[in-house]
């Protein structure tokens, strides 16, 4: 059974390291797919003393695939169009209506991650006769790259290009370059580079400036060559608003024809010049660079669905976080000020006497200062404290009985798990009033007189205490007292003002014997027997409401696996429990109203929120490394300050001092993170179905650390107060 448990365990690591790898896979592609540019413009040009007077002096056409450089210009009367940066969806497409329409054939340098992803578009230009050249992958400054990652850029463009042509190309225009006059020697060696790895450079011969948005006249002029000489006219259908250019371009074209020109390719000009020799053409491709081309195409697609859904989902987390911390702050101050309100009360006193149900297993580390804590409470009906020893093996029951105390009983059962131990405890009790808690609690002297003091609502079947984690010397002890600050207890007031209260804590809950009897007792069904019978009196029409003053102080793990095995624990059993009373939903009446009301907001905010945070992390990290880091930086700093304030309220709510809040950045950097992890795997146990065995947390006693508990009195006092029915 242990080796199959951790073939399991194995199984789901390896399953989790894939899945994180996919996924920071695919951010990866996406970032380097989508890294931003500007479009092309003319720079100064900068010290051009390892320049050829070949190249300056020169064509736009520059061959250095050989050692002899070349420089090639087109023949008079002869002008080849160009377009950078595109494919666009939404410009090149009415670039092309131009050109058909004026039956013109132009050279498109494109950028390979738009033609990834509108490969469409370079096919139909293709087809049409145009002509496709590179203008890298991402549009980066060459130089500031080292010399493998601009080969990359080169051919990454190129299997973009096989993808939609099924042809390669030979033609390339760096980035950010103009005319051979401007090549500088910076950009010479790229160019030297280039003709290495079997690129012609193509420049130009004269600067449209479309970039800039000129104007259309501008445009023209700008485009215009000198008299009769022949001209590679740079232009653009993507990287901005394009219209100024689809204007000039329908004036341009035939003006120039009029005035005897033909319009070309690159390739087909070059032809002319050289009298039909040595025509550059796109060159066929093997079926490896197909294979190459699909794989590249199938990634950069997969990581724009899955940043489509990460964006999404983060949209989706962002609501969810705003309106969790309205709610809160709305309802949950509303349930303050409505109690604190001198009018306020439940009804007449309750002075009724009350059974206390603790089951133990293994408690003998805190056991004696809760049953003394509980035995000794100042509620002045009376209080029997019933401890269920559920096959100890520790001398937990041993521990109970050596104390003498009189209004404490000690029922002995073979071991069957808490929610039997509880229903043997409520058939034991003696009274209609009962609380139940945990064995390794510890109450303050007035919890349980706050505790009951609802019921003297008669609606009211079920009160949910105010935990207060006691040991809080770890780091993970700390980051828990605030979490049950702010998640659980300031939660609760929320869900109160809306009568949806889903859970009552297992440290601290009162129940009428009644309530209790129209849910058939605690049910074994689920590993949160406490979500699960809270829901269930909900669901039959029992009123649940928070006491905050009824407080008990709980020992939080300690260590990091002893948190994990409690949460995937909860996590799993809240999973459960929902399912278990899925119908709600749809049912009519108070059932109907918590399926409606109380289950949706379970699943947003203690589900589907936890399980869409991590995404503000990842988005946080991606955008700093990705994208602007001042923007990324103030945005994740308003998401913190909305979490400071709403842990500030939280702690002012409930009388706690606001020092503790001073590791809350170290919380949201590693106790966060945490918690989204086991999350994850209780919906990866929950959807496959497995089944969680009960996991027994190590205790050290040490609930009471932080308690402001009162001595008990002493046995003949207790037996004068003590009434019993």
């Amino acid at each position: 059974m242990t080796r199959a448990r951790g073939r399991v365990s194995f199984g789901r690591l390896i399953f989790g390291a894939i899945a994180l790898s996919v996924l920071v896979g695919a951010l990866l592609v996406e970032a380097y797919a989508n890294a931003e540019f500007h479009p092309d413009h003319t720079a100064k040009p900068g010290q051009r003393s390892k320049v050829p007077a070949e190249v300056i002096d020169g064509g736009p056409i520059i061959d250095t695939r050989t050692a002899t450089v070349r420089s090639y210009r087109l023949p008079a009367r002869t002008i080849a169009l160009t377009f950078d940066d595109g494919p666009d969806p939404r410009w090149t497409p009415r670039v092309v209506e131009v050109l058909r329409r004026h039956h013109v054939n132009a050279t498109f340098f494109v950028v390979g991650s738009q033609v990834i992803r509108h490969p469409e578009i370079v096919t139909a230009l293709a087809r049409a006769g145009d002509e496709i050249g590179v203008h890298t992958f991402t549009h980066p400054r060459l130089d500031r790259l080292p010399q493998w990652q601009r080969e990359l850029e080169y051919s990454q463009t190129q299997l973009a290009i096989v993808h939609a042509t099924g042809t390669k190309s030979a033609l390339l225009r760096l980035p950010y370059t103009s005319s051979a006059r401007a090549v500088d020697d910076t950009q010479w060696p790229l160019i030297r580079e280039a003709g290495r790895l079997g690129y012609l450079s193509i420049m130009a011969d004269t600067d449209s400036r479309d970039w800039s948005g000129p104007g259309v006249d501008a445009i023209i002029a700008g485009a215009t060559p000198p008299g009769d000489s022949g001209a590679i006219v740079p232009m653009h259908d993507g990287g901005g608003d394009r219209a100024q250019t689809v204007a000039a371009l329908d004036r341009f074209i035939p003006m120039m024809q009029r005035r005897g020109y033909t319009f070309t390719t690159v390739s087909q000009g070059l032809a002319r010049t050289l009298a039909g020799h040595a025509v550059v053409v796109g060159a066929p491709t093997g079926a490896a660079d197909k294979r190459r081309a699909f794989a590249l195409a199938t990634a950069v697609v997969l990581a724009d669905w899955v940043t489509a859904a990460f964006r999404v989902l983060f949209l989706a987390a962002g609501v969810l976080t705003i309106a969790r911390t309205v709610a809160m702050l709305l309802l949950a101050g509303r349930h303050a000020r409505r109690r604190r309100a001198a009018s306020w009360r439940w009804g007449p006193p309750v002075r009724l006497p009350v059974s206390v149900i603790v089951p133990a297993y293994n408690e003998k580390e805190g056991i004696e200062a809760a049953v003394r804590s509980l035995a000794g409470g100042d509620h002045p009906g009376g209080i029997e404290v019933v401890v269920v020893d559920d096959g100890s093996t520790d001398g937990t029951a041993a521990l109970v009985e050596a104390m003498r105390l009189p209004n404490v009983r000690v029922v002995r059962i073979p071991n069957g798990g808490k929610p039997n131990a509880l229903n043997v405890g409520v058939a034991m009790a003696q009274h209609d009033l009962i609380v139940m808690v945990d064995g390794d609690t510890v109450f303050e002297p007035d919890s349980i007189r706050h505790l009951v003091q609802p019921f003297a609502d008669a609606f009211v079947g079920a009160v949910a205490g105010n935990v207060k984690v006691g040991n809080r010397r770890s780091i993970v002890a700390r980051w828990q007292h605030i979490e049950y600050v702010i998640g659980f207890n300031l939660d609760r007031r929320l869900y109160d003002t809306l009568r949806c209260m889903p859970t009552i804590p297992g440290a601290i809950g009162a129940f009428r014997r009644e309530a209790l009897q129209d849910i058939g007792g605690i049910s074994h069904e689920t590993l949160a027997e406490d979500t699960d019978a809270t829901m269930a009196l909900c669901r039959v029409g029992w009123r649940v409401v928070y006491e905050e003053r009824a407080r008990a102080w709980t020992e939080a793990p300690a260590t990091l696996r002893q948190l994990w095995l409690q949460r995937y624990r909860w996590s799993y059993g809240t999973m459960q429990a929902m399912w278990k009373h899925r119908r709600a939903m749809l049912d009519r009446g108070p059932s109907g109203r918590f399926g409606r009301v109380g289950l949706p907001l379970v699943g947003f905010f203690g589900i589907a929120l936890p399980l869409l945070a991590p995404l503000i992390d990842i988005m946080f990290v991606y955008g700093l490394c990705f994208s602007s880091r001042m923007v990324t930086t103030v945005a994740w700093l308003v998401m913190f300050a909305v979490q400071v304030l709403t842990a500030v309220v939280a702690f002012r709510l409930d009388k706690e001092r606001l020092r503790a809040l001073w590791v809350l950045p170290l919380q949201q950097i590693a106790y966060r993170q945490l918690m989204y992890i086991v999350l994850l795997q209780s919906l990866g146990t929950a959807l496959t179905g497995a089944r969680l065995r009960w996991h027994k947390l190590h205790r050290s006693g040490s609930a009471a650390a932080a308690a402001p508990v009162l001595p008990v009195a002493p046995a003949d006092a207790r037996t004068a107060a003590l009434r019993t029915g």
